[in-house]
């Protein structure tokens, strides 16, 4: 159909004319701002939900978010596996494919050994033919092992890295990192041979890595400055050297492709001497063969639009075609360090690609990339022809400087330029990282190129002026860290966070750091680093008060109070509003450090927060709970002992009731008036008479207060009781003080308040009340009865003093001293002397 001008179509009818636009306005307006991509990993016994806008969130995982016990992949599903992670294919024409070359002794060897169970190391130098030997062995041991091979690369990865690469490798368990002790159970299951290749740790993490996988045999692959295997890993060492001179012949002629020439084979010679045989120095001489073939071709013979065309522009001064002069072989110098001369003889869009892999560590971009990079549509094309010549080569599901090569160029001036395309990759990587369109996995995928070009950028931060966006460090930072913490490559994840943490303070962006020790602290409480957790979440919070900014204060406090539960440091109580939460949080930080809580509760979350004060069941018995235990155990026991005090106070009351008259507390009367007697020179008081039998009030003493002349009680010869009439004793009883000291006076019913300082102890009848009559019955003094002695006195207040009346200097401190508290008087001198 044409767009211009409509008409009917072949299969329905002809749409009509679309209708104008209604305005432009909207089209160029300020576009809505693309939605943050949040993702939600389960880390262990957590829930981690990646917030790349206010900072990670971090929480126990609820019971329906937790993931099933993963399940092993099929053969098939392994094996697709495999060849998504296998480096892409270069664009071009196809490689040529070089047999291995007097290696069967080893292959066969190697097979021997991981068929018997064995873990083997295989170690060589760089260029020695590693990785193809270790591809012809993973073909050959494919049915060895129940969960069959596993390719897996330690090019900068550690023994923690290469476990979980593993897991995943066999396991299905999308967005699942495993806690350590899970970890190592299902890492225990499984049954396969496992090729590692770049391998970069040896010693303790070899051990640690070959413990953890006792099913597993181990082909490890190493370079001879990496740390030899401990005498007790049992790993068998089998060392790579060099070829022949014949094989490194062999190998120039399938890259040339003809039989050598006389001159050729003589310094093909030289080349292996110089050399010592690695098959890498050979492919890159067969490049340079290939490549004076090429320049002895005539201009004609060469497509005018081909990609040699500058080549044979910069090859006009080594020989004229037209004259028949033929390119001379290179030096044997040139020979051994080949990289300066093959990146002579190829593209603009080649050597772009070759300063830009200097600048990143080596590392070379995805062809995806190159064209954005490097400013040539065409630069995907440039990948093929580093291959080709040998300048790179395969790690992993990526491709990097070949061995050497990167010594090689620097030397020739290929890292003139390192800042500026150190920046010009960040700037990319920082807008690809953080497109929605980009998935985490492609993006740990590019982990090493984009954390090379972080480092490149990071020392050049410096402040930016008012009217200047952030720095390109703190972009990239910000957009790399949540791919990587999706992409569960968290070696990646905390590189890009200390980079970014270190560009922000270089930049005196304080709100950036904020976001950078957060996202720390999270990732330090995943991997059970507390002590660090808390002191990077601190760091954080105290950034974010001083900012006074509140969109991640709620993550922040859950994370910190995440950390003091799993430290044993919080009560294990809800949030509480006011006094009790201040109380809750002052109970927490006296409270010493112990075991995990079994419940978990945000005590630092706002009131009426949900998830501030959910309770979460966590894994053992927990410190809180025994502290909050014993607490209240303290309680209970305060309580029963209050309680048995009580109830012995009510008990003696009642019970001394029985000795009522003998109590001389029960013979005061209701209404007494303080004054003072005579003898102590008080106003208005009355001589004292003890009345250690006196009777209740209001009635007469029915027995006798006198023993008579026989000085026995109950005779004959007794006088007779007092009258009913007469009054009761008006003066207190002394008793003696329970050190054995001075007498005290026991109280008497008194009708002062406590603690009021009363003019005298002695307490009297009224003063307008008639004194009691002569024949009011009097108490014997102690001193008169022979029988009356301390230990048989019956009286609860205690025996009976020697005085009628304490004197006034006595008697007040004795007062005041009873008065001072019913606690001590009931303890002392019994219940009935407190009233």
């Amino acid at each position: 159909m044409d767009p211009i001008t409509p008409g009917p179509e072949e299969h329905g009818q002809a749409l009509g004319r679309r209708p104008p636009r209604e305005s432009l306005t909207s089209d160029f307006g300020q576009s809505a701002p693309a939605i943050a991509r949040t993702s939600q990993v389960v880390s262990g016994g957590f829930l981690l939900t990646v917030n790349p806008v206010d900072g990670s969130e971090i929480e126990p995982c609820p019971p329906h978010q937790r993931p099933e016990r993963p399940r092993k992949r099929t053969p098939a599903e392994r094996a697709e596996a495999e060849r998504a992670a296998r480096p892409p294919v270069p664009p071009g024409p196809a490689l040529p494919t070089l047999a291995l070359l007097e290696r069967q002794d080893e292959r066969e060897r190697l097979v021997r050994l991981l068929a018997r169970g064995r873990s083997v190391r295989l170690t060589g130098p760089g260029g020695s033919g590693r990785t193809a030997l270790l591809d012809l062995v993973a073909e050959d041991c494919a049915d060895l092992a129940p969960d069959g091979v596993v390719r897996l690369s330690g090019f900068h990865r550690t023994a923690a890295d290469l476990l979980n690469d593993l897991f995943h490798a066999v396991h299905e368990a999308p967005a699942h990192r495993p806690e350590h002790d899970e970890l190592l159970a299902l890492a225990g299951e499984i049954g396969a041979v496992v090729v590692v290749d770049d391998l970069e740790f040896g010693g303790a993490a070899l051990d640690e890595l070959l413990d953890a996988t006792p099913e597993c045999a181990f082909l490890l692959a190493t370079t001879p400055d990496v740390p030899a295997p401990t005498v007790g890993s049992e790993v068998e060492e089998v060392f790579l050297g060099g070829l022949d001179r014949a094989a490194g012949v062999e190998i120039l002629e399938r890259t040339v492709g003809r039989v050598l020439t006389e001159e050729e084979a003589n310094w093909a010679g030289d080349l292996w001497f110089e050399s010592e045989g690695l098959p890498l120095r050979f492919v890159q001489a067969g490049a340079l063969l290939r490549q004076r073939d090429q320049l002895r071709a005539s201009a004609g013979a060469v497509d005018e639009y081909g990609v040699f065309e500058d080549v044979l522009t910069r090859a006009g001064d080594e020989f004229d075609a037209e004259d028949g002069d033929q390119p001379a072989l290179p030096s044997l110098g040139e020979a051994a360090a080949p990289a300066p001369l093959l990146a002579s003889r190829l593209s603009a869009s080649a050597r772009a690609t070759l300063r830009l892999a200097v600048a990143l560590d080596g590392e070379v971009p995805h062809q995806a990339h190159l064209p954005a990079l490097v400013g040539d549509t065409h630069a995907d094309a440039a990948l093929g022809e580093l291959a080709g010549c040998g300048l790179v080569s395969a790690v992993g599901p990526r491709y990097r400087l070949a061995a050497g090569v990167r010594a090689q160029l620097e030397a020739a001036g290929y890292d003139a330029d390192v800042p500026a395309e150190g920046r010009t990759a960040a700037e990319h990587y920082a807008w690809w990282a953080g497109h929605p369109s980009v998935t985490p996995e492609r993006v740990c995928a590019e982990a090493d190129a984009v954390l090379a070009a972080l480092a490149v950028v990071v020392p050049d931060t410096r402040p930016a002026a008012d009217d200047e966006e952030e720095g390109v460090a703190v972009r990239l930072a910000r957009a790399a860290a949540p791919a990587f913490a999706a992409g569960l490559h968290w070696t990646a994840w905390e590189r890009s966070l200390r980079s970014g943490a270190e560009a922000s303070r270089l930049s005196g962006d304080v709100a950036e750091q904020v976001y950078f020790h957060h996202e720390l602290g999270v990732l330090a409480l995943c991997a059970g680093q507390l002590d660090r957790a808390r002191a990077e979440l601190e760091a954080s919070g105290g950034l974010r008060a001083a900012l006074a900014d509140k969109r991640g204060a709620v993550a922040g406090r859950r994370a910190l109070a995440l950390v003091a539960d799993l430290a044993g440091e919080a009560p294990g109580l809800p949030a509480a509003a006011g006094e009790e939460a201040s109380d809750a949080r002052r109970e927490a930080a006296a409270a010493p450090s112990g075991g995990v809580p079994a419940t978990f509760a945000a005590p630092f979350g706002p009131a009426g927060d949900s998830q501030a004060t959910r309770r979460i069941p966590a894994a053992g018995a927990g410190g809180g709970i025994r502290r909050l235990a014993r607490r209240n155990l303290v309680a209970a026991g305060s309580g029963a002992l209050l309680v048995a005090v009580l109830g012995t106070v009510v008990t003696l009351g009642m019970t001394s009731e029985q000795n009522a008259d003998r109590n001389p507390a029960g013979t005061v009367d209701v209404n007494p008036s303080v004054s003072q007697g005579a003898e102590d020179s008080s106003p208005g008081a009355e001589p004292a008479k003890g009345d250690e039998g006196g009777a209740e009030p209001g009635r007469a003493s029915s027995s006798p207060v006198n023993p008579g002349p026989d000085g026995t009680y109950g005779t004959s010869d007794d006088p007779a009781p007092p009258a009913a009439g007469s009054g009761p004793s008006s003066s207190p009883s002394a008793t003696k003080a329970p050190g054995g000291g001075g007498t005290t006076p026991s109280p008497t019913r008194s009708t002062h308040r406590p603690g009021s300082q009363s003019p005298t102890p002695t307490v009297s009848t009224p003063a307008s009340s008639p004194p009691p009559s002569s024949s009011a019955p009097q108490s014997p003094s102690p001193s008169d009865d022979p029988s009356s002695s301390p230990g048989t006195s019956t009286s609860a207040s205690g025996p009976a003093s020697g005085a009628p009346t304490a004197s006034s200097g006595t008697a007040a401190s004795s007062g005041t001293a009873a008065s001072s508290g019913a606690a001590g008087a009931a303890v002392a001198g019994g219940p009935d002397s407190v009233v």
